[in-house]
């Protein structure tokens, strides 16, 4: 398996390792282990992965003090400037290998399409600097740089994000 695989699997299934929206905090630590960053605030909890970031608010009320993601992502664009062995957690590394610092969109729609699934040009989404594409029968988004040099300032970073480089995997 490649990290492409675990891109197209979050991207049509709407999960990591087995977990996805819905589950608590306890199972995704479960799948992703226990080192995270915590950042409690306004009675709802973002859970810190490197790659993945997780967002939890609390259950329905009679379930006290029970949470439940409510959205998570896979923020490749960490994955350029941030190569320590923790950006990526360990159980995606072992099921998954070794993930690049860059995800080709084009590499992925290919692999998504290849699957059935349709992916789609999110309009209301899409801003100057960044592409949203809606993958058919997910809730996931995919956020792709569509400028990358959106101030312009003239001189784009040749080691930075490159137009067609996807920034993020989202599901809500």
């Amino acid at each position: 398996m490649s990290a492409l695989d675990f891109y197209v699997h979050v991207a049509v299934c709407g999960e990591v390792l087995g977990v996805g929206l819905g589950a608590g905090p306890d199972a995704w630590e479960a799948a992703l282990g226990a080192t995270c960053l915590d950042v409690p605030g306004g009675g709802l909890l973002r859970r810190d992965y490197g790659l993945v970031e997780i967002n939890f608010s609390p259950d329905r009320p009679g379930r006290q003090g029970r949470m439940s993601c409510f959205g998570f992502g896979v923020k490749i664009q960490r994955l350029l400037y941030d190569r320590s062995p923790s950006t990526v957690p360990s159980p995606l590394s072992r099921e998954y290998g070794e993930f690049a610092p860059r995800a080709p969109f084009e590499e992925l729609r290919t692999a998504i399409l290849a699957l059935g699934h349709t992916v789609e040009l999110d309009k209301h989404n899409t801003s100057s600097d960044m592409d949203c594409y809606r993958v058919s029968a997910s809730a996931a988004r995919i956020h792709v740089v569509a400028d990358p040099d959106p101030y312009g300032a003239g001189d784009p970073d040749p080691d930075g994000h490159q137009g067609g480089d996807v920034w993020s995997l989202d599901v809500w």
